[in-house]
C-alpha cells in the first residue's frame, strides 16, 4: 500500500456549509491517511465559500476538488455517480471515502460498478495489518463483526456510518492551505433526459422517523388531552412526532411512529421525551440522538440519567404553555 495510494473523501456541503458529517469525514480521512501512509484530498459538488474552505483547512485537507455545477446532479444520483467516477478515474484516488447517509449509500454502489472497484459499506473500524488495510463492520444485527482485507490491487469504495464520524479536531491534525481546483465533466449522452422543475421538502409529519431531524415523543405520561395538544404543537413547529410502545398499544397512532428497539431506532439532532419513563428498549432506540431532553413528573424516572437535559414537571401544565407560545409565534392554530 504505502505512499503511492491516495484517499479521496467525498464531502457533501448541504446549503454550501460543512456540517457535522462533513467535518467528521475530513477528520476520519486525515487519520486514515496518517496510519496508512497514503496521501489524501477531498471532493465536493460545489466551490466552497471562503468560510467553508477555512473548515477544510482546519482539518488539514491538502487539496479540494469541486465539480462544476455538481449540485444540479443531486436529483439524479445515477448520473452523479457516473460523473464522479469520471473524476476519480482522471485522478489518482485508490480509496474513496463516503459518509453512510442517503447520498453516500446511493453513490457508493454506482461508483463501485463504474470503476470496477471493491465495495464495503458501514465500516466501523480500520487498521493496518501486514502492510494491508483491514476493515470491519457489524453483521447480523451487530451480533458478528465481518472483516475484510484490502491490498490496494484494485480501487476501494467505503462508507462510514455518520454516528461514527467524530468532528473532534485532534492535536495531530495540522491546519493547511488547501489547493482548490475545479473539474468539468465530459458531457454524457443522457444529460438532457430530465429537467428538475422544483424540489418538495419532506413533511416532518409523515417522514420516516429514521430520517427525522427533530422528534417530540409522547409516553404513557400523556393523557388523551395532552396527546392531542402535542400533535398540534408538532404541526405548528414543523417537527416529527413519535410514541413509546404503551402509547402505540392504546391505538393513538400507527406502528410507524413508535420509537425504540421494537420500533424505529432514531438519530435526530434533538429528541424531546415527554412523559416517557425510559425503559431499556426505548433508550436503546434513541441513544444515538445528538441531544435528548426529557420532561417527566417523576424525578427518579430512568430517562433522566440518559438525557442531556431533564425537567421535572407536569405535562398538563407544560404542553399547554408551549402550545400557547407556538400559536402566538405562528399566528394561530395549525
Amino acid at each position: 500500500m504505502g505512499t503511492s495510494g491516495h484517499i479521496l473523501a467525498f464531502v457533501d456541503l448541504p446549503e454550501g456549509l460543512l456540517d457535522e458529517a462533513g467535518r467528521g469525514l475530513l477528520s476520519y480521512a486525515s487519520r486514515l491517511a496518517a496510519f496508512t501512509e497514503m496521501t489524501w484530498g477531498a471532493a465536493t459538488l460545489l466551490s466552497p465559500a471562503e468560510e467553508t474552505l477555512a473548515g477544510f483547512a482546519a482539518y488539514g485537507t491538502p487539496a479540494v476538488e469541486y465539480l462544476v455545477d455538481g449540485t444540479s446532479l443531486l436529483d439524479t444520483p445515477d448520473r452523479l455517480g457516473r460523473v464522479l467516477a469520471q473524476q476519480i478515474s482522471s485522478g489518482s484516488a485508490t480509496l474513496v471515502l463516503l459518509p453512510h447517509n442517503d447520498l453516500g449509500a446511493t453513490l457508493a454502489p454506482v461508483l463501485a460498478a463504474s470503476l470496477d472497484a471493491a465495495l464495503l459499506t458501514e465500516v466501523t473500524t480500520a487498521r493496518r495489518v501486514n502492510g494491508n488495510l483491514q476493515l470491519s463492520r457489524s453483521a447480523l444485527g451487530g451480533r458478528l463483526a465481518e472483516s475484510r482485507v484490502w491490498d490496494a490491487s484494485r480501487p476501494l469504495i467505503i462508507t462510514v456510518p455518520v454516528r461514527l464520524l467524530s468532528q473532534v479536531l485532534l492535536p495531530s491534525i495540522k491546519p493547511t492551505t488547501p489547493q482548490l481546483t475545479a473539474w468539468l465533466p465530459a458531457p454524457q449522452a443522457d444529460d438532457n433526459v430530465a429537467t428538475i422543475i422544483t424540489r418538495i421538502p419532506p413533511d416532518p409529519q409523515t417522514v420516516d422517523l429514521t430520517d427525522a431531524e427533530v422528534i417530540f415523543s409522547a409516553g404513557k405520561g400523556c393523557d388523551p388531552a395532552t396527546f392531542g395538544q402535542l400533535m398540534e404543537l408538532c404541526k405548528l413547529l414543523n417537527v416529527s412526532f413519535g410514541v413509546t410502545r404503551p402509547v402505540y398499544d392504546l391505538g393513538w397512532t400507527g406502528f410507524e411512529r413508535m420509537v425504540g428497539q421494537t420500533g424505529r431506532t432514531v438519530t435526530p439532532r434533538l429528541y424531546l421525551a415527554l412523559g416517557i419513563s425510559g425503559s431499556m428498549h426505548h433508550v436503546g432506540g434513541i441513544k444515538d440522538a445528538k441531544r435528548i431532553v426529557a420532561v417527566n413528573s417523576d424525578p427518579k424516572a430512568p430517562i433522566f440519567p440518559n438525557s442531556d437535559d431533564g425537567f421535572v414537571a407536569d405535562l398538563r401544565e407544560i404542553i399547554p404553555r408551549l402550545l400557547d407560545k407556538a400559536r402566538s409565534a405562528c399566528g394561530g392554530a395549525a
